[in-house]
């Protein structure tokens, strides 16, 4: 069975579990933006995150739980839905492909739960700065955050920006314990 991505591509999608790793990887569809798919992808993460705070805002030690095995999950399943749509879109990396993006933002927020008593009402703004900071480390890529797309598959996607989301989870980190006009 074939499915269509705009108007001039097919997708080789022979299965259910094809179309069940181009939802997931693509971050239920929203891969097929035209314009910055991975910063929609990066939004998408900050929504997840926004979502778990306000479930587990009053339990700091529930919430860290529930960002890390989101963060686990999607790690896993992206690495296998990325390998199978990177066959299906016939791509390495392809631009669709989201999911590594929404895993780093979450991974990027993993530090904030213990500091949510503190921030009171500027987690908010604790969001935006790492959400900014997510997109400069998976843009510009320090080293080896560059190193990491080389490996491959699946692994190669997701490796990245796992990495740029933990620099950006420590920068993050450093912002907040120091108290850096910003957040206070």
């Amino acid at each position: 069975m074939n499915d269509q991505q705009g108007s001039s591509h097919t997708l080789a999608i022979s299965a259910p579990l094809d179309r069940l790793a181009i939802f997931l990887a693509t971050g239920l569809g929203i891969g097929f933006i035209p314009i910055a798919p991975g910063t929609f992808g990066s939004l998408l993460g900050v929504v997840i995150c926004y979502a778990l705070i306000q479930a587990f805002k009053f339990a700091p030690h529930l919430l860290l739980n529930a960002l890390l095995a989101a963060c686990v999950l999607l790690a896993i399943g992206g690495t296998w839905a990325a390998t199978r749509a990177e066959r299906i879109l016939n791509r390495k990396d392809a631009g669709q492909i989201v999911i590594d993006e929404v895993c780093g933002q979450l991974i990027t927020f993993v530090f904030l739960a213990p500091a949510m008593v503190r921030l009171g009402g500027r987690w908010r703004l604790a969001l935006a700065v790492g959400f900014v900071l997510f997109r400069l480390f998976d843009i510009f890529k320090p080293w080896p955050i560059k190193r990491l797309e080389g490996l491959g598959n699946g692994l190669g996607v997701m490796a990245d920006d796992v990495l740029a989301g933990i620099y950006a989870a420590v920068t993050l980190l450093w912002i907040l314990d120091f108290g850096f006009w910003i957040l206070d």
